[in-house]
């Protein structure tokens, strides 16, 4: 959606994880110029406070403040919700976009393999921290960044942490089919509170996030990025095009690409694999498995 048609958000709350680089910042950034009061999140003190500054100057608004999280981190997650509680008396949107990925099978200080902790349970865990402040706020929305990568993505819950066989676009596939199969339990649970919830690849952006990636790859990273990749602009658009456009208003538990609901992958539309991986994701976290 281009910022020029971007609708009016005066008075309304929008959180973004992920906000200090690639298609976070440019998000926030599209976000900030529609008057939204516009909460960006990031990991690194100083690097978020010069994003901050940036928005701003961007934006032309100042209704931009930022907050700190390291989304391997449940005890950090669970502080950030907490300080969106205490500062945001509405929240409107929240768009769940946070990342990461590691070349070699790593741990979170909570013992869970990083990238499902970061991808997935990150944004399990900060939506539901949220969702009574997000359905008060109601018309509320919530977009989770997907990926195309998550019709590669399997689920075995008597392994989830990849002990055996552990790869880096296994780890990342599994994390994105977990984010689309979340999305759309997470739809059905809202039905009728004026919460809608969709999940969005926001094309093959080149963007920092595969910086993580082995030493090998990155020559052919750096060859493909500009000659196949988009721009992290054009992938902000389409994350905000389901944040905000009046397009979309109403519609819930889609997978989107290129602005188009598409249908997800088989394991992503299983219900029964959606309510376990609920079940096992709220165990993780230390939440009940309903509401």
């Amino acid at each position: 959606m281009d910022r020029n048609t971007m609708p009016d958000l005066n008075g309304k709350t929008v959180l973004i994880t992920g906000a200090t680089s690639g298609i976070g910042l440019e998000a926030a950034v599209a976000m900030a110029g529609t008057g939204a009061r516009t909460v960006i999140v990031g990991r690194n003190p100083d690097k978020t406070a010069a994003v901050l500054a940036q928005v701003k100057q961007r934006s032309g608004s100042e209704a931009v403040e930022s907050l700190l999280c390291d989304f391997s981190s449940q005890a950090a997650i669970r502080a950030l919700a907490g300080k969106v509680r205490e500062r945001c008396p509405r929240l409107d949107v929240l768009i769940n976009n946070a990342g990461t990925v590691f070349a070699r099978r790593t741990l979170t200080e909570d013992g869970i393999e990083a990238t499902f902790a970061v991808n997935h349970l990150g944004y399990f865990l900060l939506t539901r921290l949220l969702l009574d402040r997000l359905v008060a706020s109601a018309p509320a929305r919530i977009v989770n960044v997907a990926s195309t990568e998550h019709y590669r993505g399997t689920l075995d819950f008597d392994d989830l942490g990849f002990e055996r066989g552990y790869t880096i676009m296994k780890a990342y596939a599994r994390s994105k089919l977990a984010n689309v199969s979340f999305t759309r339990r997470l739809a059905r649970d809202l039905e009728g509170t004026g919460v809608t919830a969709n999940a969005v690849h926001p094309g093959v952006v080149a963007t920092h996030i595969w910086d993580g990636a082995p030493a090998w790859t990155q020559p052919v990273f750096a060859i493909i990025k500009p000659l196949f990749m988009s721009s992290p602009v054009e992938g902000a658009a389409r994350i905000t095009y389901l944040a905000a456009s009046p397009e979309v208003a109403g519609i819930s538990g889609c997978y989107f690409e290129k602005n188009r609901p598409r249908a997800p992958s088989e394991l992503a539309r299983d219900e029964a694999l959606g309510e376990r991986l609920w079940q096992e994701s709220a165990r993780l976290t230390g939440l009940p498995d309903t509401g």
